[in-house]
C-alpha cells in the first residue's frame, strides 16, 4: 500500500514532464542600440544637444588657448621678467588653471546631466513603439536586451525605426540624446 502514493506522485510527475504541443507563436527581437542610432529623434537631439553646449565649448577652448598663450610667454620671457611679474604671472597661470578644470567639470555635468534627461525620453518612446509595433504586426513575444543573435527573419528593428520616423518628434516637441556608441548585440 505504501507503494501505491508513490507510484501516484511518479505519474503525476511524468505528466507534468511531458512536452506540450504549443500552437505556434510570433517571436520577434529588437536591436535597440540600433533603433537608438538610427531613429530620427536621436539625430535631432544630437543636434539639438551640439546646439545648446557649443557657445560654452567654445568658450572653453577659447580660454585654453589663453592659458596656453600665458604659458608660452613665461616660457619665452621668464629670464628677461622681473621676480614680482615672473610671479604674478605664475599665480595668474595657476589661477586660470584652476578656473578652467572647474569650469570644464561643470560643462561635463551639464551636458551629461542633459544628455540623459533626453536619453530617458527617447527610451520611452522607443519602448512605446516595440510595444505599438509589436501588437500591430500581431508578435506575440519581442525579445530585445540579452539577445545574442536574432535572424533577419525576427528582427523587427527596422519596423521600430520606421514607426519612428512616422511618429516625428516626441510627445514633449523636445529633441532627444542617444548615449555614446555602444557595441551592436546582434
Amino acid at each position: 500500500m505504501k507503494f501505491f502514493p508513490a507510484l501516484l506522485l511518479s505519474l503525476y510527475f511524468l505528466a507534468w514532464c511531458t512536452p506540450v504541443v504549443a500552437e505556434d507563436y510570433k517571436l520577434g527581437a529588437v536591436n535597440a542600440i540600433k533603433v537608438l542610432e538610427e531613429s530620427p529623434q536621436a539625430e535631432r537631439a544630437r543636434t539639438s544637444i551640439e546646439k545648446e553646449f557649443s557657445p560654452r565649448d567654445k568658450q572653453l577652448v577659447a580660454a585654453q588657448k589663453d592659458l596656453k598663450a600665458m604659458e608660452d610667454k613665461l616660457n619665452k620671457d621668464s629670464a628677461i621678467m622681473s621676480e614680482t611679474e615672473r610671479s604674478k604671472l605664475e599665480r595668474d597661470i595657476i589661477n586660470k588653471k584652476r578656473d578652467l578644470k572647474r569650469d570644464q567639470d561643470e560643462f561635463r555635468e551639464d551636458f551629461n546631466l542633459r544628455r540623459n534627461e533626453e536619453f530617458a525620453k527617447i527610451q520611452r518612446d522607443i519602448l512605446d513603439a516595440i510595444q505599438k509595433v509589436a501588437k500591430d504586426n500581431n508578435y506575440d513575444v519581442v525579445l530585445s536586451e540579452g539577445v545574442l543573435f536574432a535572424s533577419p527573419k525576427v528582427d523587427i528593428s527596422n519596423l521600430v525605426i520606421e514607426y519612428l520616423k512616422k511618429q516625428g518628434p516626441t510627445s514633449t516637441g523636445k529633441a532627444e540624446v542617444t548615449p555614446d556608441k555602444a557595441p551592436d548585440t546582434q
